[in-house]
């Protein structure tokens, strides 16, 4: 099973496990998740599509649970924040508690939003992190650590073998072109050759990992032995400032854009790098794509999705939406 299984991630990981033979119910409310991501996949009888929000009990059979479900981007999240909290709280406990009722693996997606602004760099996993607890993105930092807690507890009270992965930025193909997230808003901004908005001086920094070397970690770590709980970084080392991505993009693409620059949102880290030494170590994992390998096949997905638009939505957003 998959939550979120029709969002960004989750729909590659149900294409991924489709791929190994393997029998998917993908479980999505469709808040941020789109049926066109898992068109592809609907005639495969070894995929099942269910309408439904983790905040309510499922009453499933299934062998393993992935739980990918909540809004990951900003725009998303803080739309309904209370909805977030209770998707990355309720949701957690939802899923536990299938999986302690069925003995079975459960792993957690969590998110490098955990660390906040970092005091230490690169983030390793003993890091506690800086997080504005009262803050508008504590909804989803506060409510992933939370949904940390709860995973762990169950470990330790019920003995469920759960695991933790801290997903950093993550890019590619069947990203929402309005998600408000800085690869998307760059490379729809430089196809429409419109100026692309970039927050702060473009000083600060982060890791771009391709969806195909992530979803190759999920599935590497749902494999680990029962005992393995993680929580494990999964991300590119490589970090790259968001001024430098804004340049490269625009190189790609051939773009006459211009940079433009905004004041910085709140409580937007600095300085986003993992240390990936548990993954290499656990996993025997680590990104083999490419920043500009990954960038030109998102590109391409972009391109695609502009000559499709018949009414030239994409071409009319805005940084603000």
């Amino acid at each position: 099973m998959v939550t979120g299984g029709a969002g960004f991630l989750g729909s590659h990981l149900c294409e991924r496990l489709l791929k190994e033979n393997k029998e998917v119910i993908c479980v999505d409310n469709f808040f941020t998740g789109s049926r066109r991501n898992v068109d592809q996949l609907l005639g495969d009888p070894s995929f099942r599509l269910l309408q439904h929000d983790i905040t309510t009990p499922l009453n499933l059979e299934a062998d393993e649970i992935y739980n990918l479900a909540c809004p990951a981007s900003p725009k998303h999240y803080q739309f309904d924040p209370v909805q977030t909290t209770k998707t990355n709280v309720l949701g957690a406990i939802n899923v536990l508690d299938l999986a302690r009722r069925l003995k079975i693996k459960v792993l957690q997606a969590s998110t490098s939003e955990i660390y906040g602004d970092p005091h230490t760099h690169p983030q390793a996993e003993d890091y506690w992190g800086n997080v504005n607890p009262i803050g508008a993105r504590s909804c989803y930092d506060e409510g992933k650590r939370c949904a940390e807690t709860l995973f762990f507890d169950y470990v330790r009270q019920y003995h469920v073998p759960a695991k933790v992965v801290r997903i950093f930025n993550t890019y590619g193909p069947r990203m929402q072109p309005d998600d408000g997230r800085v690869v998307s808003n760059f490379i729809v901004q430089a196809l429409c050759n419109q100026d692309i908005t970039i927050y702060g001086d473009g000083g600060q920094t982060r890791s771009f990992c391709y969806v195909d070397d992530l979803i190759e970690a999920l599935v590497r770590m749902m494999a680990t032995p029962a005992d393995v709980h993680g929580p494990i970084n999964i991300g590119n080392p490589v970090e790259i400032t968001v001024r430098h991505l804004a340049e490269l993009i625009i190189e790609l693409t051939g773009s006459s854009s211009r940079l433009r620059f905004r004041p910085l949102p709140a409580d937007d880290p600095r300085q986003r790098q993992p240390d990936i030494a548990k993954a290499r170590a656990f996993l025997g994992w680590a990104p083999s794509v490419g920043l500009r390998d990954g960038l030109a096949r998102t590109i391409a997905y972009f391109e695609d999705l502009l000559r499709s638009d018949e009414h030239g939505l994409l071409r009319s957003l805005t940084p603000a939406q």
